[in-house]
């Protein structure tokens, strides 16, 4: 998951709604803003809540951040959007700005990211007592007058930003606790109903590609665009456990034919036998994540695979990754009204009984089959939540995608794959059908599964 990629406001409803507040004298009325600001506050600062004062400062992985960090860069990135609305605005320390920049050259050299977890200061209180200043600061930009329709438009920026963040915590959390993990709030999980493994039948034609809702998205999304599809067919569910299993038990990882040439150096380089999390114990096999280490449950999409890993098993199944646009179609198109939705189960917001996304609190992914009233029109199920599916698409910009962030999204148009559909991870504001996230072909810490296509 990645930060800050510049955003498109088409025809957007909270941004429309929140721009005409800006005509009006009564302060109150901008309480969508704020209190959507709150409410994001609120839930990053619960998300560490019951962790240790030890745990805020390690970082297990070059790839990972130590929770701190997080805390600290999502307050950060307000000040650069607050530097941009103000020109006389004054960060709040050079020290902490060096620390918590990502990658942002206009803004200073940035702090080398493998090396977040050997910096001790600033300290993990000084990071909190940043964390409520800027809130307050952030507030007092939310309640001026003075906020024309650009200041509010970065600062939704920057509410998607942390929303991004969230998840990327969720993720280093994983890595870091495990099973020592106590979450503020904690759900049951849904039961499946039955279900049956199939695949279903997508016909082709000429695709519309890309966002075309009335909210935010990204201009990742954008703009939309046509695209010639063959016919073919999608597996209705994700690959489980159960399913990936079979591969490695048939020499998945000892089968040097099933992988692209850098996967199979991978496999034999970080002497990967498994999916991440996974460990064999007493010849049982199972996995540890914040529910424990528990025994592998069968009917769980599998979790915390690379790209090269979904491709190997797709070779060794016979099918392959879908294209994005395929996913996409699959997802969000209705053939019988020839009509596009936004999710597969229309244009209304995720809900607790059609998606495992992170408001759910499940903290973990639920068994295929959990969310009949998540189905989309083509018949696929849990392609919103539980695990982000790999495809086959390199991420590259739209035709005609114009970015207007120097710093973002152009930079990362290489050696990605682009993943769909969210994760339990994925905070309910974040996500819909054109969402495009987007990871390195070997990266795994991620909330990542994938589902099977064939030609027909």
């Amino acid at each position: 998951m990645h930060l800050l990629p510049r955003a498109k406001y088409r025809n957007s409803n909270i941004c429309k709604r929140i721009l005409k507040m800006t005509t009006s004298t009564d302060i109150e009325e901008r309480n969508p803003l704020l209190e959507q600001f709150k409410e994001i506050r609120s839930r990053t600062l619960e998300l560490v809540k019951t962790l240790e004062k030890d745990d805020f400062v390690v970082q297990t992985a070059f790839f990972t951040s130590p929770p701190k960090w997080h805390i600290g860069h999502v307050s950060w990135i307000y000040e650069t959007i607050m530097s941009k609305i103000d020109k006389n605005y004054e960060f709040y320390s050079k020290e902490f700005s060096e620390y918590l920049n990502s990658y942002y050259q206009q803004f200073g050299v940035p702090q080398d990211k493998g090396k977040r977890g050997i910096i001790s200061r600033p300290t993990t209180e000084q990071i909190f007592q940043y964390f409520n200043t800027i809130s307050q600061r952030v507030n007092h930009f939310i309640e001026s007058k003075a906020l024309n329709n650009d200041a509010i438009k970065l600062i939704i920026i920057g509410l998607h930003h942390e929303y991004q963040h969230q998840e990327l915590l969720v993720y280093d959390l994983q890595h870091l606790l495990a099973e020592q993990y106590r979450p503020v709030r904690k759900n049951e999980k849904p039961h499946s109903s039955n279900f049956e493994q199939k695949s279903i039948d997508i016909k082709g034609g000429i695709y519309t590609m890309g966002y075309n809702g009335g909210d935010y998205c990204y201009d990742i999304e954008l703009p939309e665009h046509k695209v010639y599809l063959e016919d073919y067919t999608i597996d209705a569910f994700p690959v489980t456990n159960e399913q990936y299993l079979e591969f490695m038990e048939d020499g998945g990882y000892d089968t040097y034919k099933y992988w692209l040439s850098d996967g199979w150096e991978k496999v034999k380089k970080n002497e990967w036998r498994s999916p991440m999390y996974w460990e064999k114990t007493d010849g049982q096999w199972k996995v540890r994540d914040f529910l424990g280490i528990r025994k592998l449950n069968p009917k769980e999409p599998v979790c915390h695979v690379s790209y090269y890993e979904a491709e190997a098993y797709c070779k060794w199944a016979k099918k392959r990754l879908p294209t994005e646009a395929e996913w996409e179609k699959a997802a969000c198109w209705n053939e019988e009204k020839q009509q596009k939705t936004v999710f597969p189960w229309g244009n209304e917001q995720p809900t607790e009984q059609n998606s495992n996304l992170l408001e759910s609190y499940h903290w973990g992914c639920t068994e295929i089959g959990s969310y009949p009233n998540g189905v989309s029109p083509s018949g696929c199920h849990q392609m919103i939540g539980d695990v982000w599916e790999w495809t086959s698409s390199e991420f590259i910009g739209y035709p005609g995608f114009k970015t207007g962030f120097e710093e973002y999204n152009d930079k990362w148009f290489t050696n990605q794959k682009v993943l769909r559909g969210g994760s339990f991870g994925t905070p309910k504001r974040s996500i819909r059908g054109s969402y495009r996230n987007f990871f390195r072909l070997d990266e795994r810490w991620l909330f990542s599964g994938f589902r099977c296509t064939e030609n027909n």
